[in-house]
């Protein structure tokens, strides 16, 4: 039985009230975005937003915070990232195609001296 600090006992129990607790939620990129950009254009309070979306005044601190720290990546870092791995994928392309070559070789040159059979 749960005691309360003043020394009484939980009346939700002895009335039969359950608390049923909330499943847990996976919000959309776009929703987070929504909520972060709400709560920093300062129009409304915490509470506000919260009861207006429906989550905790924790979480929209922590995806207000994380919109500040990945907004400096909207104007240029991730731009050059994705031009890097673009050449790359041209290099790895590039190497592909000499292997195929140098193995097709390799392969007649086997077989013509007949150390490799055709049956592969």
């Amino acid at each position: 039985m749960d005691f309360l600090p003043d020394g009484g006992e939980d009346s939700r129990r002895e009335s039969g009230v359950k608390m049923t607790k909330r499943p847990r939620r996976n919000h959309t990129a776009a929703f987070k975005a929504k909520v972060a950009l709400a709560a920093v254009k300062g129009d409304r309070t915490l509470t506000e937003l919260a009861q207006q979306f429906d989550v905790h005044p924790n979480q929209i601190t922590t995806w207000k915070g994380q919109l500040r720290e990945g907004a400096a990546g909207v104007f240029g870092q991730e731009k050059n990232e994705a031009k890097e791995a673009i050449v790359d994928l041209k290099a790895l392309h590039a190497k592909i195609g000499e292997l195929t070559l140098e193995n097709d070789f390799l392969e007649g040159a086997l077989t013509k001296a007949g150390l490799l059979s055709a049956k592969r």
